[in-house]
């Protein structure tokens, strides 16, 4: 532990980030997740939007900094793709 009051500070705003990112990463990925079991389950119109709920998360993380752009851009056209295969 530190003990000169900025690193106390530093240590504390640090940990306050980790924990919103963490939460923020979790809620991305549950999105890609949930989208996922709709298209195994062949739920089409439920799958319909919840891409647009994936995609919204995944440009968050970009903005936020959790993920890169293209790795969001690479999951969003696999994802897409996914949703146009179950659309035949």
């Amino acid at each position: 532990m530190p003990n000169i009051k900025s690193a106390i500070k530093r240590t504390k705003t640090n940990e306050k980030r980790r924990q919103q990112r963490m939460t923020q990463k979790s809620a991305m990925r549950t999105s890609v997740k949930k989208f996922l079991t709709a298209v195994e389950q062949q739920e089409k119109e439920q799958a319909t939007v919840l891409l647009v709920d994936a995609k919204r998360k995944l440009d968050k993380g970009v903005t936020k900094g959790l993920i890169h752009k293209n790795a969001a851009a690479r999951k969003k056209s696999r994802l897409e793709q996914q949703l146009n295969a179950l659309n035949g």
